[in-house]
């Protein structure tokens, strides 16, 4: 399943190209200059990408108020205000990342990437368990139930769930796992499918033909739970 990105920028030249930008790269987007915050907190998005020079209301505002609902969406702030007190302002509204123009596009799609690592690393140091078929997962205790079976699983094995659930329906490469899970930046990636092996005997109900944790056939794994 896709990222999915809001797009708040009134530029209608520029936010096509950021739609194109951004799909090419796999994100699903939707774009708008409504800055209305009722609306922005009814959905659920992965990233709000969030102009601050907005027709109908400041951008800081918005971050402000989404903030004050209790919305803990990633906003990344994409501005021509690029003096360091805008900065400092837009950070201290709630705003998780301040994007200036002019910019690249392969350095924005690589701070969208990053953004988006981190907030999927912060919930899965957050997440206590996870439920999915007859499989539930006790992070804290570390240890997987499954037809009320209880099978421990070891700290990498507990880790590497973790990261696969917190990016569940993405295609994670054997190379991203080495280096989120393992810390590596190079090694062999037999490693990845020892581990993940050893995952499927303990969660899947066949895990010669899992249903959870899938290969992508040359790309790496997917959870589908």
């Amino acid at each position: 399943m896709p990222r999915h990105i809001l797009l708040v920028e009134d530029d209608q030249n520029l936010a096509t190209v950021l739609c194109d930008t951004l799909r090419h790269s796999g994100y699903s987007v939707e774009h708008t200059s409504d800055s209305r915050v009722d609306r922005l907190a009814r959905q659920t998005y992965d990233l709000l990408i969030l102009d601050v020079l907005l027709p109908d209301g400041d951008g800081f505002a918005v971050c402000r108020r989404l903030r004050g609902e209790g919305v803990q969406t990633p906003v990344m702030m994409l501005t021509g205000l690029n003096d360091p007190g805008s900065i400092v302002k837009g950070l201290a509204e709630g705003a998780d990342d301040y994007v200036t123009k002019p910019f690249d596009p392969a350095v924005l799609l690589a701070r969208i990437e990053a953004l988006l690592r981190r907030e999927a690393l912060y919930r899965s140091q957050n997440m206590a368990g996870y439920q999915f078929g007859e499989v539930t997962v006790d992070f804290r205790k570390g240890f997987v139930i499954r037809k009320n079976v209880r099978l421990s699983l070891s700290a990498k094995e507990l880790h590497l769930m973790r990261y696969l659930i917190s990016r569940r329906g993405e295609i994670l490469s054997r190379h991203e796992l080495l280096r989120e899970v393992w810390g590596y930046s190079d090694a062999i990636t037999r490693t990845v499918d020892v581990h993940i092996a050893a995952l499927r005997q303990k969660v899947e109900e066949k895990p010669h033909h899992p249903a959870y944790i899938v290969t992508v056939r040359g790309e790496g794994y997917r959870f589908a739970g």
